[in-house]
């Protein structure tokens, strides 16, 4: 897959061998700068084949057709979700609070709740939503969706799951905002789509699904899931919203670069008005099943088929109504 200290990876169908860390820190300094301006060089003139070639509409359609029907049962989700924000109201027949000037009479009989005040109260169903949902995706491109993607197809199944999302989310920039993001070695905060210029066709859509192929090729060993779910949790409430959502999709190999499974929670659960998941995308092994266990309940999803998506996205949105 590139060797040791190889500039990037290749797939050609071989077997995949992981070589322990020791062994990759004894690649001399010089080795593994000369490496990565090779991986930098590589990856540059990937993106500018991809930014120049004209829309491969059979390429896209493999993707697209995979998840058409996930597509049309996620926008019957998102058409049915309600406003959640809550709004500033007078709340009447209290008992303490300022005199209601239309419950004198009552307080001359004695009445005691003749107070109101002001107070968050959650909307009723079927108002109209004031703010949009803002929702970010964190997407696993590291080096390991792409080494192990003929084990278990796990690149390809983010590629769809982007996929998903990009055309469910189509045609409703009031209500919802979306971004995804990628972590990888290179770092926590890869940006694929922002709030401001999400793609608007297939072409648009189809280089942002290259982009993230040839990244998960070119980069850097490593991991960032941690520091990327953290910053997507702190970082989506920069900009007010009816309800924050932040889903990371990770291939679960967390044991190898020493992420506890405690640490994991915590970021989770780190702030109450961020709705925060992870979907494990890929597994060697039991490792995905063994990692859910272990985190807070209904926070954590095992998907080995993209069909499932839409599934999980539903448990997802709608487990912010039960808070």
């Amino acid at each position: 897959m590139g060797g040791k200290g190889g500039p990037y990876r290749l797939d050609m169908g071989h077997d995949v061998t992981q070589i322990p860390d020791w062994e990759k820190e004894a690649v001399p300094e010089h080795v593994k700068k000369a490496a990565r301006e090779v991986a930098q060089k590589a990856f540059k003139e990937r993106l500018r084949e991809i930014r120049m070639s004209e829309f491969d509409a059979d390429m896209y359609e493999k993707f697209s057709s995979h998840v058409r029907k996930q597509v049309k049962s996620l926008r019957i989700i998102l058409d049915s979700l309600q406003a959640k924000g809550k709004e500033r109201q007078w709340l009447k027949h209290q008992a303490t609070g300022e005199l209601d000037d239309m419950k004198l009479i009552e307080g001359l009989t004695g009445e005691k709740n003749i107070y109101k005040r002001r107070a968050e109260q959650e909307p009723e169903p079927g108002t109209p939503q004031q703010k949009p949902k803002r929702i970010r995706v964190v997407m696993d491109v590291s080096g390991s969706m792409y080494r192990f993607n003929g084990l278990d197809n796990r690149l390809e199944r983010t590629v769809e799951a982007a996929c998903l999302v990009m055309e469910s989310f189509e045609g409703y920039k009031e209500k919802f905002k979306y971004e995804l993001w990628g972590h990888s070695g290179d770092g926590f905060d890869i940006p694929l789509v922002t709030y401001e210029k999400p793609p608007t066709n297939n072409k648009e859509r189809l280089e942002v699904m290259k982009t993230m192929h040839a990244h998960a090729q070119f980069c850097m060993s490593g991991d960032h899931t941690l520091e990327a779910a953290e910053y997507a949790v702190k970082n989506i409430k920069e900009q007010e919203a009816d309800e924050y959502f932040v889903v990371v999709l990770s291939d679960a190999n967390l044991e190898r670069y020493g992420i506890r499974p405690m640490q994991f929670a915590e970021v989770l659960t780190s702030d109450d008005e961020v709705n925060a998941f992870v979907i494990f995308i890929g597994s060697l092994g039991d490792q995905a099943e063994r990692l859910k266990k272990q985190l807070p309940l209904g926070r954590s999803f095992v998907c080995m088929d993209t069909k499932n998506i839409p599934q999980i996205l539903q448990q997802i949105f709608t487990s912010s109504l039960l808070k």
